[in-house]
C-alpha cells in the first residue's frame, strides 16, 4: 500500500485523483452520472498505463464537454458522427485504444446510422453509450430511449407508443450484428456498479488486442435536472423504471477464454 507523509505524519493513500484527469472543476449537475463516468473511464486508463496511447472521440449534447476533463488525445466530433470519425482514428492510428462516449440522444437519434454501420463493420473500437431517457442538454425533450409514459418537454402527458413509438433498445440491436464483439449494460448508481462498470470497461480496451471487432457498454444512467428530480429520486426512479426496460448485465460476450 502507498503512502505519504502529511506534516511528518504517514498515512496510506486510499485514493488519489489520476493523472488522466485534468485539473478542471466539473460543470455536471449535481447527481449526474457523467461525472462519475469520466472518472472510472480515466482511472482504467491511468491503471493500464495507455493514457500517451489513448484516442477519445466525443460529439454534441453533454459529452461535448469530455474535453476539458479528460487528459488524453480527443477528438470532436459532428452530432452523432462519434462512431464513424473513431473509425477514422482507428483505420489510420491503428495501435491506439479508441472509445466513443456518446449520448443516447446522439448515438442512438442522430447517430443510428452510424452506430449500426460501424458495429457492424467489426470496427475495433470500444463506443461508450450513456443512456438517461432524455435530452439532456438542450432541454430535456424525449429521446429515442424515454420509456412509456415518460413526461418530457417534448411529451408533457407521457410518451404515447400509438403516437411515438416505443422506446429503442439499441444495445440489444447491435448485440445481433456480426461485428459486435463484447455488449454489456451497466450503471453507476451505485459503488458495486461502479466496480462493475470499471471491469467492463478494462475488459474493452484488452479486448482492442484481439482485433475481433467492436466493445459496445451501455451505461444506465440520470439526468436529475432533466427529470425534474433530486439526486436521490433520480436513482430510485432509475432502478423502478429504467431498469425494468434496459435490464443490466451482459449481453454479448466472446466465446474465447
Amino acid at each position: 500500500m502507498e503512502t505519504r507523509t502529511i506534516n511528518d505524519i504517514e498515512m496510506e493513500v486510499v485514493y488519489q485523483k489520476p493523472e488522466t484527469l485534468t485539473e478542471t472543476q466539473m460543470h455536471y449537475c449535481p447527481g449526474c452520472g457523467h461525472g462519475t463516468i469520466h472518472k472510472i473511464l480515466m482511472e482504467v486508463i491511468d491503471d493500464m498505463g495507455i493514457q500517451d496511447r489513448t484516442v477519445g472521440v466525443a460529439p454534441v449534447g453533454c459529452s461535448v464537454f469530455a474535453y476539458n476533463y479528460m487528459n488524453i488525445d480527443m477528438q470532436e466530433a459532428a452530432h452523432g458522427r462519434a462512431g464513424a470519425a473513431a473509425t477514422g482514428v482507428k483505420r489510420v492510428l491503428p495501435d491506439k485504444y479508441v472509445f466513443s462516449y456518446q449520448g443516447d440522444g446522439d448515438l442512438a437519434a442522430i447517430g443510428t446510422g452510424e452506430t449500426i454501420h460501424t458495429v457492424n463493420r467489426g470496427e475495433n473500437i470500444l463506443m461508450l453509450f450513456i443512456n438517461n431517457a432524455i435530452y439532456g442538454m438542450t432541454g430535456g425533450q424525449m429521446a429515442p430511449t424515454s420509456i412509456l409514459g415518460q413526461i418530457t418537454s417534448t411529451t408533457p402527458f407521457g410518451r404515447d407508443a400509438a403516437a411515438i413509438g416505443y422506446p429503442l433498445k439499441i444495445t440489444e440491436l447491435v448485440a445481433h450484428l456480426p461485428g459486435a464483439y463484447f455488449v454489456t449494460r451497466q450503471s453507476v448508481h451505485t459503488a458495486a456498479a461502479v466496480r462493475k462498470l470499471k471491469k467492463a470497461i478494462e475488459m474493452s480496451f484488452r479486448y482492442q488486442d484481439r482485433k475481433k471487432g467492436t466493445c459496445f457498454i451501455e451505461i444506465v444512467s440520470n439526468c436529475p435536472s432533466g427529470w425534474k428530480m433530486t439526486p436521490l429520486q433520480a436513482n430510485e426512479w432509475l432502478v423502478k423504471n429504467m431498469f425494468p426496460l434496459y435490464p443490466i448485465g451482459d449481453i454479448k460476450v466472446p466465446k474465447e477464454i
